[in-house]
């Protein structure tokens, strides 16, 4: 098919590269890999996996790790709650599958901390499986393959796509495939401005120079003292990292400038705090604060 040819052509001459994406794969770093990609650039994870694996080398590693382990090597890759899930899913493999990845989709959904996308992506990009791997770059080149969209923001149903995508998966070529399609969609068929003119799809697809640019409205977010309250989130596990002993509530405060709270703003970090021992991320020692065991 001219259309699969074009692609996995292109591809050839202009894959990025990645740590998981070498010749000889291994499917415990796609595991790792798929999980950091899923809130991180890329770019990001590149520089932060040999790190990691460093630290955890085998899945046998990773299922030893404590939490204050996983979440002082999780710095950057977005909510620690996925770098425990991660290593949740480790015990299990070596559990129930002798610390071999599993290939199956069903199975790998079993794990905890994976889903529909990371089950399908592992297998795909792992096993080189036929399954249809659908992120934010796939959805919006396949919108734009399969008819003429009208702005840059408009996508398919997820069942428009997945019946297209069964479709057009080469049969011996999935993990390429996916690849090809994902670097497209970050390179040229990007989300604000297309570059169609050096697309090796153009005369193939019907929303080429055609989209009007378009911006989606972004959801807001809660808010504490006019910023996300994940950021917060974020600074005071970052301050916690650097702390082995852990800190009293004062000097968490004190070290990420939130500094002294009215009675509202004690009642909000109470919440965090607590919300922070619910996911397993910090405990109590006395009077300090410091990362769960």
């Amino acid at each position: 098919m001219d259309f699969t040819r074009s692609l996995l052509s292109w591809y050839r001459r202009n894959a990025r590269a990645f740590p998981w994406r070498t010749a000889s794969i291994d499917p415990y770093v796609v595991l790792v890999s798929e999980i950091m990609l899923q809130q991180t650039q890329a770019q990001r994870v590149a520089e932060a996996l040999p790190r990691f694996l460093q630290q955890f080398p085998t899945v046998v590693d990773l299922a030893r790790a404590s939490n204050a382990q996983m979440i002082r090597q999780w710095r950057g890759m977005g909510y620690n709650s996925r770098a425990l899930r991660l290593r949740d899913a480790a015990q299990l493999i070596v559990e129930r599958h002798d610390g071999v990845v599993p290939q199956d989709v069903d199975a790998l959904r079993a794990l905890p901390g994976i889903g529909p996308y990371a089950s399908a992506s592992i297998a795909a990009f792992a096993f080189n499986k036929r399954v249809v791997v659908l992120d934010v770059n796939v959805r919006r080149v396949y919108s734009r393959w399969i008819r003429q969209q009208r702005t840059t923001i408009d996508v398919e149903r997820d069942d428009i796509l997945t019946q297209f995508a069964q479709r057009v998966i080469p049969a011996r070529a999935s993990a390429r495939w996916h690849h090809a399609v994902m670097d497209l969609g970050a390179t040229i068929c990007t989300a604000r401005k297309p570059i169609c003119t050096s697309c090796p799809m153009a005369d193939l697809c019907p929303s080429a120079n055609v989209l009007e640019q378009a911006q989606r409205v972004k959801r807001e977010e809660p808010q504490f003292r006019g910023e996300p309250q994940r950021l917060w989130r974020g600074r005071f596990v970052d301050a916690l990292r650097d702390a082995p002993d852990g800190l009293t509530s004062n000097r968490l405060l004190s070290v990420t400038g939130a500094g002294a709270l009215t009675s509202d703003e004690q009642a909000w970090y109470v919440a965090m705090i607590r919300a922070l021992e619910r996911d397993g991320v910090v405990m109590r020692v006395g009077r300090r604060i410091r990362l769960a065991d």
